[in-house]
């Protein structure tokens, strides 16, 4: 009976862990004052040549940073884009001299809006699988990073 119990706390145990497990995936990454939350990337329709990567990024310092470029073991070309509303057309275009992260606030880099853009993607990277990236900062500098890879339908919130 003492072995079926604890046989059964062990299932409940394990069952728990699967669980809770999505919101344990969610990574942070701290470099200076910077604070890199859950680096993600979509896979892209079969034969697309380009992809992208998203997170949050949180400046908890008083004085601003900026995002200045990018790399990715996915992609030769990595640019910092952004997508917005001109008249009645959604333009996508480079974001010119890098991204500034403002002091006490959060950047989402996300679908639609800022965004990581990696180009001449010679093989789309696969679901449930990571590849990693650099960002460079003007003031924190240079930090790893490793992107997980979701369905194309995801959101920030998969």
């Amino acid at each position: 009976m003492k072995l079926l119990k604890e046989t059964l706390v062990a299932c409940a145990l394990t069952v728990a862990a699967f669980v809770t497990t999505p919101g344990a995936s969610a990574h942070e990454i701290k470099v200076g004052d910077l604070v890199i939350s859950h680096p993600w990337s979509r896979q892209s329709p079969m034969g697309a040549d380009v992809s992208a990567g998203f997170m949050k990024i949180t400046n908890t310092g008083k004085e601003d940073d900026k995002l200045v470029s990018a790399t990715a073991d996915i992609a030769p070309m990595v640019q910092i884009h952004e997508m917005k509303m001109v008249g009645d057309v959604m333009k996508m275009q480079e974001v010119a001299g890098g991204l500034v992260i403002p002091a006490g606030k959060t950047i989402e880099l996300k679908p639609k809006s800022y965004h990581i853009m990696f180009m001449q993607v010679p093989k789309q990277p696969v679901v449930d699988t990571t590849f990693k990236g650099t960002l460079v900062f003007e003031k924190a500098g240079k930090v790893d990073i490793d992107y997980e890879v979701v369905d194309a339908n995801a959101t920030m919130d998969h």
